[in-house]
This record gives structure tokens, C-alpha cells and sequence, in this order.
């Protein structure tokens, strides 16, 4: 018996060749509206789907394949003999192909000014359908998503005359990875437009941008998946100009200097070390910037990545270039700093347009055993009441300090200190398991340096401890989130040294 495909695709990439292979090698085309002009305009013979099933396409388009001799010629076991006695008595032939890539409503919800009814209408219901019901008999029937797939079938049906069980079985795991992939995008955009912002069920959908030489360590696999929608201004968009091949931890860390960048408007730098901070500047020039980021901590700086939310000049470049950095990612390079910085070989350069959008709707996860944690993502930083609660008022270049160091206390791993000065980071103390320790940890990095900065602490103050070692340190003005029971020592200490202090009224830990 003649072998029969059918074939119906938006994404016609291939598909011409694909079936022409097909028809040599005897196969009969069933297919449908577009897909099946396609093929007769290219001289390929396909029979229209009505004639199959004795019925028209209907509701323009809507009710074409949801029909027994579709759907039968698909699932029946070829090696059951009721099914093969069902199949003759209600005249089902079998179907041993289905071609199809789905309605595209990925692409339609990405368009701008997008309306519901078109969304709506690029929901496919017969592709799904006759997807999944090819995969699930694909011990008979081969199923095709992907169009980088067509050259393997090909070939395997020259050779063998069918396709392998191993083939069969890799491209049905593809049309269950791409139908769930397609339904996630479905129900994410119902759950957005409905408010729902934690469903009973939540179902995410990630594309493959590429596989990772490793993971955090050399015996861990890994991979890199990007969203489907709002990736402007992320590592998934950056375009790599130069040097090796970005690791896992390139990106972990990476994406840890974006979060802080974004907080910024003004000329910045950021310096990131091990998913932390090391060095945070702003300044006039993204020059100025980079020195103060650079002086903050020379030593952790090394081996680092720089995020700068302003195109990096040729004086900026030689700058960098007399140390060692992993990676620079900033919207724009002079042609005369990509020369400089292109003259180390491994030295990884990513231009990111969109660098300081810093709005996105998406979730914050963590993956834990049996488990995933979401919540809403941290994209609060200012507020609009900062409660000075010191006798002594900061004076306007400690208020500016202080709400530059509460940015970066902000995007530090808890529990964490950042003394800062003139829009600067004097040192960070990060990722301690006891306050104190994270602010003696910080003011033993930048000695002296500590005289007449201020300090943020991304949560409140247990004991005045803090507050009487930032005192003997110089540090001159505190900003915490407060709230603890214990407010009235740290404010009672603060008074005594002179320390001004001023509480945000909310915290920032980041676990």
C-alpha cells in the first residue's frame, strides 16, 4: 500500500524539497489551504484533505482535520487486528506522516499593538491534534515538527525504506516538548490578561539558546534558555563580538551586574565578582565611572565581569585592557575601544542595546528539591518616604551616597553591607551569615577608606553593634530598612556619635 504524508505547516521552510523527496520515493501528499497551493504551485501533487474525509473545511478554516479519518488513520495500531478491521469496515486508510509547525501564535503575541481577536485566532486546534495523536502512535507513524528534522527522514527512507524506532521515537518527545511548549504560551497570556498572577498550575516555557560547555563546575551539564517574551535588555538579547564562548557562570554573573546596572540612570559601572558586587562607580563619563569602580576593590576586580550602561570609549578600553576581565557587556564600543579590547584573545565583549530597561513583568525563580519558588521580582528601590530618625539630618552629599549605596546593597547577596562615597563603592561586604561580620568584613577591605563614607545595610539592625562599629570606623550616615524591636538602641547610638541615620521602611534580602 502507498505510504501517505499529510502535510500542513505555517513555517514552510524546506517543505517544497521535502515533499518532492517524498513523491519519488512513491509517497502520497494530503494536505491542506496554503501548504497544499504551496506544493502544486511547485508542481507537487497533493490530494486536499476534503477529499479524504468527505467533508468540507469549514468556519473559515476552523474544522478542517478534527475528523474520524484523520484521526483514526492515525492512531490505529497496525498491529492489532480489530483496529485493522475497524479501519476497513469504516474505509480509514492509514496515515503514516504528519508534517505540521502549528498556528503562529508566538510570533502573533511578540507583535506590537497585538489585539486579543488575533491572538485568539492563532490558537491552533487541528495541529495539536493531529500532533499529538501522531506521536502518540509513533511505533507507526512518523511526526515532524521541526524542520531541521526533514533531512534526517529523508535520508533514513532512502536507506531503510522507513524510519527508524529510535528516529520515530526522538521526533514524537519533539512535538509533546513543542504542543506543551505552545500550550504554556496559551496559558500564560489567559493568566496575564485574567491578573492571575499564581495559577494552581503553573506551566513556563523556555527556548534552547544554546548548550554550555559545563555547568557552575566542570562535571555538571548545562544549557541556556531564554524567555519568549521581555528579554530586550537581557543576556538572551546581547550580541557577542569577540572572544570565547559565554559559561554558565559568565552568565550567572553577568546577569547579576544587569541587575545592578539597571538601577542606575547616570554614566555607571559595575564590577561583579561571583555573583556579588566588587566595585560600583557613576560618574560624569563612563571613564570616571570605571575608576571608581576599578579603585573600590582592585584585587577582586580581577577575573571579573564590567556591565557600563554607556558605550565604552577609547580611554576606557586601555583602561581595562592593562587588567584581566572576563567579560565586558555595555550597549555600544567606540571603533577604536573595540580595537584595543580585541587585541586579548579571550576576553568575551557583548554589545546589549535596551541595557537600563530595567520594567519586566516576569517571575523571580529559584529551583529547589521537589520544588520551585517564584515570586513577584524585587523592582522596588526608592521609596517614596525616607524617615530620617537621628537628630542630625544628612546633609544632601551623604543623602546622595546613601541612596547610591542602597542600589547596591539592594542587588548583594544577604546578609550585606555597602560603604560607598561620592557615588562610589568604598567597599561591599556580602553574603555573611551575621551582619556584623559582613560589616567588618567590609571595612577591613577598604581600611582608612571607611573615614567619611556612608554605610547600607540591606536589613535592619538587630543590636546598635553595627552602629558603634561603623562609628569607630568614620563611617558618618547609616541607611536601613529598620523595624526591629530593638530601632530605639541603634537610633540612641547613632545620636551619641553623631551618626545620622535614615530608615527606608522596607528590606532587600537576596538569598
Amino acid at each position: 500500500m502507498m505510504k501517505r504524508a499529510l502535510i500542513s505547516v505555517y513555517d514552510k521552510t524546506g517543505i517544497v524539497e521535502f515533499s518532492r523527496k517524498l513523491v519519488e520515493m512513491g509517497w502520497e501528499i494530503i494536505s491542506t489551504g496554503g501548504t497544499k497551493q504551496v506544493l502544486i504551485e511547485a508542481g507537487i501533487k497533493a490530494i486536499d484533505i476534503s477529499n479524504l474525509t468527505s467533508f468540507p473545511e469549514c468556519f473559515d478554516g476552523r474544522v478542517k482535520t478534527l475528523h474520524p479519518r484523520i484521526h483514526g488513520g492515525l492512531l490505529a495500531l497496525r498491529d492489532n487486528e480489530e483496529h485493522l478491521k475497524t479501519m476497513e469496515e469504516l474505509e480509514i486508510q492509514p496515515i503514516d506522516m504528519v508534517v505540521n509547525n502549528l498556528y503562529p501564535f508566538k510570533q502573533t503575541i511578540l507583535k506590537e499593538g497585538v489585539s486579543h481577536e488575533e491572538i485568539i485566532e492563532n490558537i491552533d486546534i487541528g495541529g495539536p491534534s493531529m500532533l499529538r495523536a501522531a506521536a502518540k502512535n509513533y511505533r507507526f507513524v512518523t511526526v515532524l515538527v521541526d524542520p531541521k528534522d526533514y533531512d534526517l527522514v529523508i535520508e533514513e527512507l532512502k536507506n531503510k525504506g522507513q524510519t527508524s524506532d529510535s528516529t520515530r521515537e526522538y521526533l514524537a518527545a519533539k512535538v509533546f516538548q513543542h504542543t506543551s511548549g505552545y500550550d504554556a504560551l496559551i496559558s500564560g497570556y489567559f493568566n496575564r490578561k485574567a491578573n492571575i498572577k499564581f495559577p494552581d498550575i503553573i506551566t513556563l516555557t523556555f527556548d534552547k539558546k544554546q548548550d554550555l560547555r559545563y555547568g557552575e563546575n566542570p562535571h555538571q551539564n548545562a544549557g541556556f534558555y531564554t524567555e519568549v517574551l521581555e528579554t530586550k535588555g537581557t543576556l538572551s538579547d546581547a550580541i557577542q563580538l569577540h572572544g570565547k564562548e559565554l559559561s554558565y557562570n559568565n552568565i550567572s554573573d553577568g546577569n547579576g551586574a544587569l541587575e545592578i546596572l539597571k538601577e542606575f540612570d547616570e554614566p555607571t559601572v559595575v564590577a561583579v565578582k561571583h555573583g556579588n558586587p566588587c566595585g560600583v562607580g557613576s560618574g560624569k563619563t563612563i571613564e570616571e565611572a570605571f575608576i571608581k569602580a576599578y579603585e573600590a576593590d582592585k584585587q577582586s576586580i580581577f577575573g571579573g565581569i564590567i556591565a557600563a550602561n554607556r558605550e565604552i570609549d577609547e580611554k576606557t578600553a586601555r583602561m581595562i585592557n592593562e587588567i584581566f576581565i572576563e567579560i565586558v557587556i555595555t550597549p555600544s564600543y567606540s571603533e577604536s575601544a573595540l580595537e584595543i579590547l580585541k587585541s586579548k584573545k579571550n576576553i568575551r565583549l557583548l554589545s546589549l542595546a535596551g541595557i537600563t530597561k530595567n520594567e519586566y513583568s516576569t517571575y523571580d525563580m529559584k529551583k529547589v528539591l521537589g520544588g520551585i519558588l517564584i515570586q513577584d521580582r524585587d523592582q522596588n528601590c526608592l521609596y517614596e518616604k525616607l524617615e530620617v530618625v537621628t537628630d542630625r539630618k544628612p546633609s544632601d552629599k551623604e543623602l546622595e551616597d546613601m541612596l547610591f549605596a542602597w542600589k547596591v546593597v539592594k542587588n548583594t547577596k544577604s546578609n550585606a553591607i555597602v560603604l560607598a562615597k561620592d557615588n562610589g563603592t568604598v567597599a561591599v561586604g556580602p553574603g555573611q551569615v551575621s551582619r556584623i561580620w559582613a560589616l567588618e568584613n567590609a571595612i577591613r577591605q577598604c581600611g582608612e577608606n571607611s573615614k567619611g563614607s556612608v554605610m547600607a545595610s540591606d536589613a535592619f539592625f538587630p543590636f546598635p553593634d553595627c552602629v558603634e562599629t561603623a562609628a569607630k570606623a568614620g563611617i558618618t550616615a547609616i541607611i536601613q530598612p529598620g523595624g526591629s524591636i530593638n530601632d530605639s538602641d541603634s537610633i540612641e547610638t547613632a545620636n551619641r556619635h553623631g551618626i545620622t541615620m535614615i530608615f527606608t521602611g522596607a528590606r532587600h534580602f537576596k538569598h
